[in-house]
Formats: C-alpha cells, sequence, structure tokens
C-alpha cells in the first residue's frame, strides 16, 4: 500500500473488510469520504458509534427492531405462515416482493461443518416454539440456494417432519450460489409465488 498518513490507512482498511470491497474501492469511498464536509464526517462517525445500542434484534423473531416494537411481529393481520430465513438482511428483500404477508424467523447462519456451523446453532428448540405459539400452518424455508442452505434445509425438513405442518421452499428458478438479498425483487416474488412443498434438491 502507498504511504498513507496513518489515519487515511487505518480507513482504507476498515473499509475492505466490507463485502465486495477490494483495495481499489475501499481507496476510492476512503478519499471521497475524507472530501465530505466535517459535519457529514461527523453524522457518520456518530452513527457507527450509536448503533450497537440504537438498534437491536428481536429476541423473537431475530429480524431488527427500534426500541421495544418489532415491525415483523406486530403484524396487523392474521397469519398462519412462518418465512424461516438465515439472517435479518433478508426479511427487506422479501418485503420488497410485497407478496409474503406473515411472520419471520432468523437462524442466524447456516449449517457449515467447515465453519463449526452445527445444528446446535441454529436454535431450533425456539423455532418450534413460535410455530406451536404462533399456531403456524405453513413454514416457508427461504434459505440461500447454496450447498449450506439445502443442507440446512433439509435438516429443518427432517426435523419438523413429525409435525402437522406444511413445509415449503421458495421456487426453483433462483441462481444457484446466490443470496436471497441480491436477488431481484421480480424474481424473489415469483419464487414466492410458486413455492413447492419440500423436497430434497
Amino acid at each position: 500500500m502507498p504511504l498513507y498518513p496513518t489515519p487515511l490507512a487505518q480507513l482504507i482498511e476498515q473499509l475492505k473488510k466490507l463485502p465486495g470491497v477490494g483495495k481499489k474501492t475501499a481507496e476510492r469511498f476512503a478519499f471521497k469520504i475524507i472530501e465530505w464536509p466535517e459535519k457529514e464526517q461527523k453524522k457518520l462517525a456518530s452513527t457507527l458509534e450509536d448503533i450497537h445500542k440504537t438498534l437491536v434484534k428481536c429476541p423473537q423473531c431475530g429480524c431488527f427492531q427500534q426500541e421495544d416494537i418489532c415491525p415483523f411481529c406486530h403484524r396487523t393481520f392474521p397469519s398462519k405462515t412462518l418465512c424461516v430465513i438465515a439472517s435479518a438482511k433478508e426479511a427487506y428483500a422479501i418485503e420488497h416482493t410485497k407478496t409474503f404477508h406473515g411472520y419471520y424467523h432468523v437462524l442466524g447462519c447456516l449449517l457449515s461443518p467447515l465453519e463449526g456451523k452445527t445444528p446446535e446453532h441454529l436454535h431450533l428448540h425456539k423455532l418450534k416454539e413460535r410455530i406451536l405459539t404462533l399456531e403456524i400452518e405453513e413454514l416457508i424455508l427461504a434459505l440461500d440456494p447454496t450447498l449450506e442452505g439445502d443442507a440446512t434445509s433439509l435438516y429443518l425438513h427432517e426435523f419438523f417432519a413429525s409435525m402437522s405442518l406444511k413445509i415449503t421452499r421458495l421456487a426453483l428458478g433462483l441462481p444457484l450460489g446466490s443470496s436471497l438479498d441480491f436477488i431481484d425483487e421480480g424474481t424473489l416474488t415469483q419464487a414466492f409465488q410458486g413455492r413447492l412443498s419440500f423436497a430434497a434438491r
């Protein structure tokens, strides 16, 4: 790396930690940020400093909430459908489709033995409790079409097979190896509308 002043070099290194941001992009972002008015720089710094205090996860579904109200759990319409997702960010991608009108449940990770992610990390006892409490009739497995996503979906299907529950997954057509939050709204809408009863791919 060029002989950047320490503060600039540190900023570039932090920006490189963002997904999809390499050295050149991080440098471009860093130089843009230092061109901002001081007021905007301080606003960004303040937002980052406070976000871990002001942005919390709902203890029920795992999505983000503000203060004590989760917009996903406090639905204004009755629903017997629960959508299982890997991370909170995917709820927003799904909401943009205006297709799904049920509850969400964030697993927090996908099964990945190489990364040490085992079934214990999925906390399925909590998911089972929500299914019973909410009297869920359909469980939608909206997980990434990757090896980890498919393995997790298969495990969930087997785990809940004994329950009186319809288990579905998003329709085929999603690019293999992709992430739901990168799928365009049209494709994701069709995947929800055409969801099928679960079957191993």
